[in-house]
């Protein structure tokens, strides 16, 4: 089964106290690159949740954020450290003193000092890390889900252009009857307006052009391309297919259909192989986003 890298996945947890929501976003990328935005409180999970993402999200662009809700108002209420805003402040007044200064903002000057005010959504205890892990896995569930369901449209579309292929070689094989007939008269015809009819050596000429027709023999490349977009289906349809995999038959597919119409000496067998190669960068096109 193929999955796209392409996918969305939202999931929330919640007690009396705090809802938690982890929504997941991916794109496609040729590694896993993680970008993930956590509360303060849960800094300690990051290595768990990365660790997590490797294993069940495997490759992609992946955006996770996670957004805090305090059902109890009283719960995200900041703390006022009052001795240190009082020794701000006092610090504060004997400087504008001693300057002369306006003193009418010193109190909002001493409220922004650093560690003056602190929310407790910095803490969080073992209760609210669970809700969060569970909210995780369910983003990552939901992320999969339509992984799945993009990957169906996906393999529909490579099982198709695949099966265009293998119909154009079948295209190749009709037209390729008048091929070496006609590779034969056009160097007899050549032979014979260059060097004389009566001048040519009969059995070494037909030892040349056996030579030369095998080596533009396309029997191994019809045989190899047809086995390729085999194996292409089958992987489409085992439990392990992955985009990496089918990348690397699609290669060895490319190689061959080059090769066809390397060889092919016939105006109307690359004029086919332009339409395999057309389908085949469709087809790696597609492959970018397969997981």
């Amino acid at each position: 089964m193929i999955k796209s890298m392409t996918g969305y996945g939202c999931g929330a947890r919640d007690n009396h106290k705090v809802k938690y929501t982890v929504e997941i976003k991916s794109l496609n990328s040729k590694f896993l690159e993680l970008t993930l935005r956590l509360p303060k409180a849960f800094s300690d999970k990051e290595l768990t949740l990365r660790s997590e993402c490797t294993r069940l999200i495997e490759r992609g662009k992946v955006n996770i954020t996670v957004t805090v809700e305090y059902v109890d108002q009283t719960a995200a209420a900041a703390t006022i450290n009052t001795e240190l805003l009082k020794n701000y402040f006092r610090q504060l007044e004997a400087v504008a003193n001693e300057l002369g200064t306006n003193r009418g903002n010193l109190f909002e000057l001493a409220l922004n000092m650093p560690e003056v005010i602190s929310h407790n959504e910095e803490e969080a205890d073992e209760e609210e890390a669970a809700l969060l892990l569970n909210a995780f896995q369910e983003a990552v569930a939901q992320l999969n889900e339509f992984r799945k369901d993009e990957g169906v449209v996906l393999k529909q579309d490579l099982s198709t252009r695949t099966q265009d292929i293998l119909r154009l070689l079948t295209e190749v094989e009709a037209v390729e009857t008048d091929r070496i007939p006609l590779i034969r008269d056009r160097i007899s015809q050549y032979m014979d307006e260059t060097v004389g009819k009566e001048n040519v050596d009969m059995n070494r000429f037909e030892q040349e052009l056996i030579f030369y027709i095998d080596k533009l023999d396309i029997t191994e490349e019809k045989v190899r391309l047809r086995s390729h977009c085999n194996y292409f289906l089958q992987a489409l349809d085992a439990a392990d297919a992955n985009g990496k995999k089918l990348g690397f038959i699609s290669q060895e597919m490319g190689r061959e259909i080059n090769t066809l119409g390397s060889k092919a000496n016939h105006a109307g067998i690359q004029q086919i192989v332009i339409r395999m190669k057309e389908e085949l960068e469709k087809i790696k096109e597609q492959l970018l986003n397969v997981l």
